[in-house]
């Protein structure tokens, strides 16, 4: 049992399974939604109906360890752009344009620069930068909680396990009316006044999914944002647009800065 709350189908890589849900417009251009971590995909109303406005298909699948999706130990941020292929090739899908949000949004810009023949465009939406990012003190600005668990990522896999089994407790029951309280210091004023109605609604439902889950999506993800990510930022040619908060706790600002001056370098070489 998984703990998304959408319908889904599945598609096959290799010998694993990708826990796959498609949303929106029947047909038309398709978007591929990463979402943030740790987060299987999960119904979000305002996202569908935007897409649907839009004539847009939306497609969302649980990276590894997520919902069902088969585990990589060890994956790369660069493995998603094959997975995205792959969710696509079995639903005979050719291009698309793709938006990640948080920990989803360095897997767009994966698929923005190994999948340039099939991505017409990516976004970043508050995603986090590549952990040796020019100029970047990685941690610097995080919330505690946030320094705390990548600190953790540092060092030994089940000693990191330890730690997240502690945070995932918290999630299990968690509703929009305490989730603001449930993520504690990761939350600026400025996001706390926003976290109500479908938004909060749809963040609770989010972490209760991941809770549900366990752990090896949320592992796997913190892994490998601090380790190589397998492609260069400034190696990307699809037109790329970088979002980010100034006030944003749990990607600060700088990351959104370092990751979009390395993708304009990219395009104006």
């Amino acid at each position: 049992m998984t703990g998304s709350d959408i319908p889904t189908t599945s598609a096959t890589v290799g010998d694993r399974q990708l826990n796959v849900s498609v949303r929106g417009a029947d047909d038309g251009l398709t978007l591929v939604f990463h979402p943030g971590t740790p987060a299987p995909p999960v119904r979000w109303d305002g996202l569908d109906a935007a897409a649907r406005e839009r004539g847009l298909r939306l497609i969302s699948y649980a990276r590894p360890g997520y919902s069902g999706s088969t585990r990589i130990a060890d994956r790369s941020v660069a493995d998603a752009a094959a997975d995205t292929a792959a969710v696509l090739d079995e639903l005979g899908i050719s291009e698309f344009v793709t938006v990640g949000h948080s920990g989803g949004g360095p897997h767009a810009l994966a698929c923005a620069r190994l999948l340039p023949e099939r991505c017409l465009a990516a976004t970043s939406l508050a995603g986090v930068a590549p952990f040796d990012g020019d100029g970047l003190d990685w941690l610097d600005g995080m919330a505690d909680e946030n320094v705390e668990e990548f600190g953790m990522v540092l060092r030994p896999e089940n000693e990191l396990r330890t730690y997240l089994l502690q945070q995932l407790a918290g999630y299990a029951t968690v509703t929009a009316d305490d989730i603001a309280a449930a993520l504690g210091g990761l939350v600026s004023d400025v996001d706390q006044a926003s976290l109500t109605g479908e938004l909060a609604d749809m963040m609770a439902r989010s972490l209760r999914s991941a809770a549900a889950d366990g752990l090896d999506g949320w592992v796997d993800d913190d892994r490998a944002f601090v380790s190589e990510w397998g492609f260069d930022l400034a190696s990307i040619e699809t037109p790329v647009a970088v979002w980010q908060g100034r006030h944003d706790r749990m990607v600060p600002f700088a990351h959104g800065e370092v990751a979009e001056f390395a993708c304009c370098v990219g395009r104006v070489r």
